[in-house]
């Protein structure tokens, strides 16, 4: 069932971000990055049964325009997005749930506004700069930028899904037509060039995340032990001494199975 929906929009220096809320119950926001609303959809109506649930469009993607498409844009700017829709709630604290790159601003505001998240859920944060090897994948994303430059959207996506560890063909690029069209190739651009390197490159502030007030998750799809993202969720449990939690699907369960993914974050924000 759909649940009614309210939007809203908020300035924030550089940009102006879309949010929305549905449901009732204890807040919860639910992020990614570049993932915006519509991709949680399902999922976060699953879980507005018994909560609020806010999501939102990462500055720059979807709805949330920025003022300057070639400003750099840091990971605790990201954080400091997150809070101010904190803020504009009027909530001094909240649980989140952030996947991929909302994973990773999730962590930069646990380490910013210590207490502002009550239970963080980190699902496959991309940190590769956690790994053994970490100067040979830092690159691998950095020759990935180069695809982009050199041979454009199609040809780039496919090898970043390659180096996450997905088994992809060249027929299984992006859905739609043949030629993106100007949005998809705007936002494929802001991804590749403003937000891959200062992503994959985030060190967490490990004391903050195992002696704050934040209780912090680590989440894993249960079928992502291909994955790049698997490697370093792992790295990241062993340095803060936690077992991760196991979710439905890959990197992308919350939509392959979004009740199924709702249901198990339901039962980690209720321990």
């Amino acid at each position: 069932m759909t649940l009614p929906i309210t939007t809203r929009s908020l300035t924030v220096p550089g940009a102006r971000l879309h949010y929305e809320i549905r449901g009732s119950g204890p807040l919860v926001l639910v992020i990614g990055s570049p993932m915006a609303s519509a991709e949680f959809a399902p999922m976060a109506d699953a879980l507005a049964g018994d909560h609020t649930v806010v999501t939102y469009d990462p500055r720059g993607y979807a709805n949330s325009p920025v003022d300057d498409p070639n400003a750099p844009s840091a990971v605790e700017q990201r954080a400091d997005d997150v809070k101010a829709i904190l803020d504009d709630l009027g909530a001094e604290s909240a649980d989140l749930f952030g996947t991929s790159g909302g994973a990773v601003t999730g962590l930069a505001l646990v380490a910013r506004d210590p207490g502002r998240v009550r239970t963080l859920v980190a699902h496959e944060p991309p940190l590769l700069a956690l790994l053994p090897d970490a100067a040979e994948q830092l690159a691998n994303a950095d020759a990935i930028l180069d695809t982009f430059h050199r041979d454009g959207f199609g040809a780039a996506w496919m090898h970043f899904m390659r180096n996450a560890g997905f088994d992809v063909s060249p027929g299984d690029g992006p859905s739609g037509p043949a030629e993106p069209s100007e949005d998809e190739v705007r936002q494929a651009a802001r991804f590749f060039e403003i937000d891959l390197w200062p992503t994959t490159r985030y060190l967490p502030d490990i004391e903050v995340l195992k002696n704050g007030p934040t209780r912090v998750v680590i989440g894993i799809g249960v079928d992502s032990g291909r994955l790049l993202t698997y490697r370093t969720s792992v790295a990241l449990c062993e340095l803060l001494s936690i077992l991760p939690v196991e979710f439905p699907g890959d990197h992308g369960g919350f939509i392959g199975a979004p009740t199924e993914f709702a249901d198990t974050l339901r039962t980690v924000l209720s321990p």
